[in-house]
């Protein structure tokens, strides 16, 4: 029988569909929450329990474990026909034991046009191609409206405490200030590179972005920043705005526009 769609995922694996995908399971949670803003409030069976995004479906929706640490046996109970997994979130390891379940859909994204090509692609794969375009379109339009500001000039962003690691070159969280017109003084380093405060201090960052995930910095941790980097802001950020990198970019623009216009002020 002649496949209802065949295409390749972002990490260039064909997947094959006999129709519209009526069982799905998300184990990213910025790709489920895109999958609620697509309307398949029923076709979506399974998520993890990080996916919080919308609140009823983390209520209501089976949960398969955490994103690196997955239930195989729950979700295989599920029978699903497509499984939407990433290379990042997701453990190698696992993807492979999940393609003996189902089709498995993989993306791979460090930049906003990934991002965009992703939405449009789950949009297509799950017969929902036209709400995907409308998303995507209004993304893109929302960070053309973007106005950059130019200070603070050098930033680093925190992702994790005891290691101290950042955001570094080549990730998503990278593009995004790049977008905002904001100087990564980490992107010459790839991924999420460790690196000490008094190393970091070193680097003359005039801002420092504690995020909320996944390390949930909060107000407790400013003390410790400011104290071995002196000179330098530091804001507390939400962590889903610089990350997820699904239809929660329809909100990030704004907010990001906030944030800039909270670092000039100060």
């Amino acid at each position: 029988m002649k496949p209802w769609l065949h295409v390749k995922d972002m990490m260039g694996r064909e997947v094959l569909l006999q129709a519209p995908p009526q069982r799905i399971v998300s184990v990213v949670p910025s790709q489920t929450e895109l999958l609620y803003d697509l309307g398949l409030e029923e076709e979506v069976i399974g998520i993890t329990k990080f996916c919080i995004h919308p609140r009823q479906w983390f209520r209501s929706k089976e949960r398969v474990g955490g994103t690196k640490n997955l239930n195989l046996e729950k979700i295989a109970v599920l029978r699903p026909d497509l499984i939407l997994a990433n290379k990042e979130e997701n453990e190698k390891a696992q993807i492979e034991a999940l393609q003996q379940i189902a089709p498995v859909w993989l993306s791979d994204i460090a930049s906003l046009p990934q991002a965009l090509q992703m939405i449009q692609a789950v949009g297509d794969l799950c017969d929902r191609s036209r709400k995907a375009t409308e998303i995507a379109a209004a993304v893109q339009q929302n960070f053309e409206q973007l106005t950059l500001q130019s200070w603070p000039r050098r930033v680093a962003y925190a992702i994790w405490r005891n290691p101290w690691m950042w955001a570094g070159g080549g990730t998503f969280i990278d593009d995004l200030l790049h977008r905002m017109g904001w100087q990564n003084v980490l992107a010459e380093q790839t991924r999420y590179p460790e690196a000490s405060l008094p190393q970091i201090h070193q680097l003359k960052p005039e801002l420092i972005l504690l995020s909320s995930e996944p390390y949930p910095f909060a107000e407790k941790h400013l003390s410790e920043v400011v104290a071995a980097c002196p000179g330098a802001r530091m804001l507390l950020v939400d962590g889903e705005m610089f990350s997820w990198y699904g239809s929660r970019l329809l909100q990030a623009p704004h907010y990001f526009e906030q944030l800039m216009q909270e670092a000039g002020n100060n």
